[in-house]
């Protein structure tokens, strides 16, 4: 792996690089970047040695906790960066972002730095990473073989650690494929969850920006920090809490078809011989609606969406885009306002039948991909071959659900494979849940390094008191402050910090002498990042001499965190707001402390 320091190529190990030491941080990214070739296809541009230095600048003024602060990413180049080129892939096309796309914008407030715009198949059409005048991205593990589309460039640069994160697009599979051929996680999130205002169309009804990382908690932490209802994005969804429990009755395919391709075929039947060994439930279930559906998304008027979004453009440029992205987007034209209306028919039809399919499981198992071409078998067939890749991927979008592309060990001839976990929409973290189990049944190595892949930190927690209950504290309880000794005295054990949904609000209770937080639930979303909170592990016996300390108007209760799990921990109840200082926008209970005189910070139960 081309990589100047081997221990700084998860978002996780340059976040802790800034947090002990900024300067030390600082120099290693600038090396770093200075050891990047720019003629490399993965790139279409790299950031400037000045513009680098303004974003360090920049960073140095966050909070020392910034969660991605000084984390290095990659965006693929459909999507804006402010003052840098977007050119979807065609040179014709360029121009000078004006602002961030949405989705950039949370990140880089959260210390995220833009390194580099990536290659991609043109316009995101096509699952293949061949498809650009920059010329194909070869497969990071063997350069004969494709990379995978759209999002080719941005999952090289994750899987040879040139970033620690990237963005994609997925509208029919762009952000999965290219994970299953490199060794890396390819977050599929619910339509909506992350705005796309600001990325290039392909079918806007239907985009996603996908995430492509390394380790469960990378892609954990980019999916909730991207997380976020945006007003000015009219394909926005606000996200729900939803269940994190992790699913254990699995559809999988009864029938598949892998194209001549034995080893793909092999792969799968390890990967299912594991899951079934560890006590997987997995149902075979006719995938007929699903294809179906699928077929409507290149074969049906939905084509016609990327005619709206480009189509002018080609019309005005003849000739100037690849031939067969040219193709596609032309061809929209030729379906009328009655096949649309029929298509949307159909599929509604069939959204009956997948819903019926979903009745019977938790979710869905599918290989990533059924084959995995050379390039030359690629130039040979481009439009065969990049429809057999998307087999899985094509229905997703269309049927409104979400998708997770894991590894799940490698070829007998050394290629990665991958599966892909598919649920309804907003069961996002159920399957991140799901992941930190399967990495217990094929753990798998960062990118193309030998770096196996860190245990989930979450997975670790839950190992350390099996059985134990969760409880979550907000106020005097938390590490460093008065009354963290009575957890440490009843046995608890630290698992984690972390952040309420969006619907919780915090107060200052009024003549609390010394002060006291109170966590309220509410009807709506009041702070999408939520409150802070820590999770500690208690035992029964525990928990129950630790509420018989538990003064008025605090008590015991269910909290719902932001990424949809349900533990135990500090509310309070709701007459007690009546006099109470509202400290929500403050985002936690330490940070309101910091505004108080220092004689005034000794606090009671919380």
């Amino acid at each position: 792996m081309r990589n100047l320091n081997q221990s700084c190529i998860t978002l996780s190990a340059w976040r802790d690089l800034f947090r002990a030491d900024f300067q030390k941080g600082a120099e290693q990214l600038r090396q770093h970047v200075a050891g990047l070739d720019a003629s490399e296809s993965v790139w279409i541009s790299l950031i400037s040695p000045e513009v680098l230095e303004t974003e360090l600048a920049r960073i140095a003024t966050l909070p020392v906790d910034a969660p991605l602060r000084g984390v290095p990413f990659a965006v693929k180049d459909n999507i804006d960066v402010a003052a840098w080129p977007t050119t979807a892939a065609c040179r014709e096309f360029t121009y000078t972002a004006s602002a961030d796309a949405g989705v950039i914008e949370r990140l880089r407030a959260a210390g995220a730095i833009v390194i580099g715009k990536t290659n991609l198949d043109q316009f995101a059409t096509g699952l293949v990473g061949t498809r650009s005048p920059w010329g194909p991205v070869a497969n990071a593990f063997n350069p004969q073989y494709v990379s995978g589309g759209s999002s080719s460039g941005s999952a090289v640069a994750v899987a040879k650690g040139y970033v620690a994160f990237a963005l994609g697009t997925d509208t029919a599979g762009s952000g999965r494929v290219p994970a299953g051929f490199n060794n890396l996680i390819g977050v599929k999130p619910t339509r909506g969850r992350l705005s796309t205002r600001g990325v290039v169309p392909a079918c806007a009804s239907l985009d996603c920006v996908s995430i492509l990382a390394m380790t469960i908690d990378d892609a954990t932490a980019v999916l909730h920090t991207a997380t976020g209802y945006d007003a000015s994005d009219i394909w926005s969804r606000p996200t729900p809490a939803s269940s994190a429990v992790s699913p254990q009755v699995f559809g999988i395919p009864d029938q598949t078809e892998w194209h001549g391709d034995q080893s793909q075929a092999d792969a799968w039947q390890v990967a299912l011989e594991k899951a079934r060994a560890a006590g997987l439930q997995l149902v075979p279930l006719d995938f007929s609606p699903l294809y179906e559906l699928a077929s409507l998304l290149y074969s049906g008027p939905w084509v016609a969406e990327r005619t709206v979004a480009v189509g002018d453009f080609i019309d005005q440029h003849p000739g100037v885009a690849n031939p067969v992205v040219e193709g596609i987007i032309r061809g929209g034209a030729h379906f009328s306002a009655v096949d649309t209306f029929k298509a949307q028919y159909q599929r509604q039809r069939l959204l009956r039948k997948i819903a019926a399919i979903f009745a019977q499981v938790d979710a869905l198992l599918v290989p990533t991909a059924p084959t995995f071409p050379t390039l030359a078998e690629v130039e040979a067939d481009p439009v065969g071959k990049n429809a057999q890749l998307g087999r899985y991927t094509n229905f997703v979008n269309l049927a409104d659900l979400c998708a997770l592309a894991l590894p799940a060990g490698f070829r007998a001839d050394g290629l990665p494979f991958g599966i892909t976990l598919i649920a309804p929409a907003f069961q996002d973290e159920a399957l991140l849940a799901f992941a930190r189990q399967w990495q217990d049944l094929m753990p798998w190595k960062l990118g193309i390094s030998d770096i196996p892949a860190p245990i989930s930190e979450q997975m670790g927690a839950a190992k350390t008191q099996d059985g134990a209950i969760t409880v979550a504290v907000v106020g005097a309880h938390l590490r460093g402050q008065p009354f963290n000794h009575q957890l440490l005295s009843l046995g608890a054990t630290f698992l984690e910090s972390t952040y309420t949904a969006a619907n919780y609000r915090l107060f200052a209770l009024k003549d609390s002498v010394p002060p006291k937080p109170g966590l309220m639930r509410c009807d709506q979303a009041v702070r999408e990042a939520g409150i802070e909170v820590e999770l500690w592990s208690l035992s029964d016996t525990g928990l129950g001499q630790f509420m018989r300390g538990i003064p008025a108007p605090l008590g015991i209760g269910t909290i719902t965190l932001r990424d949809g799990r349900s533990v135990k921990g500090f509310i309070c109840e709701g007459i007690a707001q009546n006099d109470a200082k509202d400290i929500t926008h403050l985002g936690g209970w330490r940070a309101y402390l910091s505004t108080l005189p220092a004689n005034n910070k000794e606090l009671d139960h919380g």
